[in-house]
């Protein structure tokens, strides 16, 4: 089962960017840690992180008939990117957004997600953890749907 793991803008940054709000473990910690889980549950993830939102819509659509998941932290995007939104919706691959702050516990203006509609859940608030939760429920998913 293969699985596309999307990160969004500013979060090159992780461990140093207010780290009040982020947590201190840096996107590459990220990788090793979902890589890790990703043995256990059978699956082989592919990463990128990019602060732009072309290169980002370019990896979906890369994705389609090769990738069984996406998992996807679009960050800043996931308020703003209809073309986002848009291509995820275009290759119809179960997708699981995560962020690592509660967005609804911050402002206004992230409390809303253009992601959310089209994908399969969300999960968020939980640091770091939320990518490896968001993980395991995308390979439940897939699981289940075999």
């Amino acid at each position: 089962m293969k699985i596309l793991v999307l990160h969004g803008p500013n979060l090159n940054m992780l461990g140093l960017r207010e780290p009040e709000v982020y947590g201190s473990t840096t996107l590459a910690q990220i990788n090793d840690r979902l890589a890790q889980d990703a043995l256990e549950l059978g699956a082989e993830l592919s990463f990128l992180q990019s602060n732009h939102e072309g290169v980002l819509v370019d990896a979906i659509h890369a994705a389609f008939q090769v990738q069984q998941g996406i998992l996807i932290n679009p960050a800043a995007f996931t308020h703003t990117s209809v073309a986002l939104r848009d291509a995820i919706a275009s290759v119809n691959i179960p997708t699981v957004e995560v962020h690592l702050s509660n967005v609804y516990k911050r402002e206004e203006f992230r409390h809303h997600s253009f992601i959310a509609p089209i994908a399969i859940g969300q999960i968020s608030g939980f640091g770091a953890e939320s990518y490896r939760l968001g993980l395991r429920a995308l390979v439940a998913h897939l699981t289940a749907s075999r």
